[in-house]
């Protein structure tokens, strides 16, 4: 067998072989003339837990590839078409409603020149079982990659229809792990809706307000409910209980 030498330049250096895989791989998202595998990924957990913190996250870090994102939401807390987070963070977004065809709202921004390499959908637990069915097709069929964040259930511990079908579908399922914790110390899981400062279990399943309340206690609200939000361990939540029970004088708190 015969050996031949490894080829060098004028100088009498080895020249650096080429990678001819580099070459094929496409530009940061360009997904719809070099398609990939794109990815629906849900993340879920109670109130609290920073979902929509880590949608900005997920979006700071995708833009700062050069992909470019469309971000959706429905019924944010601050009542404005925006995904903005209790730790002060926010980014301006779509506002969807049921009617809304998920799959024309990116074939719109398509025929208008701008690139959907990726989809933000806050509060996906409002989300109709066919819209989520709309992620998946631009998922599979238009290769955009998914990134949805929703309450796992609603004040009444039941799932909503959104987020059941995300658990359903989804390639990728994961429960936020920023621990919100009950009055007690215990990992809040479940969701309580608080109506003038009592704890309800029945009422419109969707009512949207933030966690803490708009009045300070003793506010004239006029003739609307103080409506809020609080998560509670699940025995706790099971006895409506939002506060330790006060106690007299020598009297020993029970567990």
């Amino acid at each position: 067998m015969t050996l031949e030498a490894a080829p060098t330049t004028d100088d009498g250096t080895t020249p650096s072989p080429e990678i001819p895989a580099l070459v094929s791989v496409p530009a940061s998202g360009d997904r719809r003339r070099h398609p990939a595998p794109a990815h629906l990924r849900f993340f879920h957990g109670p109130m609290d837990c920073g979902k929509s913190t880590l949608a900005l996250q997920v979006d700071h870090n995708h833009s700062r590839q050069g992909r470019h994102g469309l971000l959706v939401t429905q019924g944010d807390r601050s009542a404005a078409p925006q995904i903005s987070s209790r730790v002060g963070m926010s980014r301006p977004a779509v506002e969807i409603d049921p009617d809304t065809d998920l799959r024309s709202l990116v074939r719109d921004r398509w025929a208008a020149g701008q690139r959907v390499d990726y989809l933000i959908v806050d509060e996906a637990q409002f989300l109709t079982a066919a819209q989520v069915d709309q992620l998946a097709w631009l998922v599979d069929d238009w290769h955009v990659d998914v990134y949805a964040f929703g309450l796992t259930t609603d004040f009444r511990t039941r799932l909503f229809p959104g987020t059941q079908r995300l658990l359903e579908i989804a390639d990728d399922v994961q429960r936020v792990q920023v621990e919100v914790l009950c009055w007690c110390g215990l990992p809040g899981v479940l969701n309580a809706r608080v109506v003038d400062g009592v704890m309800v279990r029945s009422g419109e399943t969707v009512v949207v307000a933030d966690t803490a309340p708009a009045d300070p206690p003793g506010a004239d609200t006029g003739s609307s409910p103080a409506v809020r939000y609080q998560v509670l361990c699940r025995r706790h939540h099971v006895r409506g209980q939002l506060s330790p029970a006060p106690v007299g004088p020598g009297q020993l708190a029970l567990p």
